[in-house]
């Protein structure tokens, strides 16, 4: 057993911030797992986005009653953190990808946040 699962090491698929926007906004919208801290969070965030720190995830997944006929986008600030992320949630039969550049892209779009500091988290 790794004790550090979440070390963020590789690649994985990855979608971008405005073609994330446009699924959020059309009919199959994916469900977003934000990775980052509580107060990472809690200052700025993808409208619709669950907060599960990747640190936790493992041990919340299942609370979070994810939808396995719905795909996940792990979000963190720099697409970091989310990578493990990403890896997890395959590994659990989920059709998952990372926000490519994390929030710091989303923020660079001007793309919506909701939050304490809607600008830059």
């Amino acid at each position: 057993m790794k004790l550090f699962w979440w070390l963020p090491f590789g690649r994985v698929p990855e979608i971008d911030a405005q073609e994330l926007l446009a699924r959020l906004q059309g009919g199959s919208a994916p469900q977003v797992i934000d990775v980052r801290t509580a107060l990472e969070f809690s200052n700025s965030r993808i409208a619709g986005a669950t907060n599960a720190p990747v640190t936790e995830l493992k041990a919340r997944l299942a609370s979070l009653a994810l939808d396995r006929n719905r795909p996940v986008v792990a979000v963190c600030r720099s697409a970091h953190r989310s990578i493990p992320a990403v890896r997890l949630l395959r590994a659990r039969g989920y059709d998952a990808c990372q926000l490519h550049k994390g929030m710091q892209a989303w923020w660079g779009a001007g793309l919506p946040v909701e939050g304490e500091n809607r600008s830059t988290g």
